[in-house]
């Protein structure tokens, strides 16, 4: 009976999520990078930007389409890095993607709400939608850090 509970719990979660997504909109500005991305295998898009200053995400923002584990998942993301460090960061889109995918991970990193997601693991074709942000939140850091770099 917990494990009924708990699973409805984490569902609900997500579509809180997917009904009222958190920092849905775009970014511009000098400091902000914004990258799009897509799951050719099922359709979900998703364009990431972020504004980074001193090496930390002073804000984020996300747009797209597709299913409720992509939506949602893009929407817990923006929840779970704004104000972190960049490193910080990485270990989380890490972990998330060790966590979706059923592997060991770290287990004392806060993901925030974006811990319900880990029954995605039981479901393999969902995978690739919980990652797709998390995957574009990568790609965005790349190209600040290519940026910075470059200046």
């Amino acid at each position: 009976m917990l494990f009924n509970n708990l699973d409805q719990l984490y569902r609900s979660v997500i579509m809180d999520h997917y009904k009222k997504p958190r920092n849905r909109g775009e970014l511009n500005g000098n400091h902000c990078v914004t990258v799009k991305m897509n799951n050719p295998s099922c359709g979900d898009k998703i364009q990431v930007s972020l504004e980074i200053e001193n090496h930390k995400v002073k804000d984020v923002k996300y747009l797209g389409s597709g299913c409720a584990i992509s939506q949602s998942s893009a929407s817990m993301m923006t929840e779970a890095i704004k104000g972190l460090d960049v490193d910080q960061i990485h270990q989380l889109t890490f972990d998330f993607s060790e966590m979706v995918q059923g592997h060991e991970h770290n287990d004392d990193l806060d993901l925030g709400d974006a811990e319900a997601l880990h029954g995605v693991s039981q479901y393999p074709a969902r995978i690739k939608c919980a990652t797709l942000a998390w995957k574009a939140v990568e790609k965005a850091l790349r190209t600040a850090d290519q940026d910075l770099n470059h200046e």
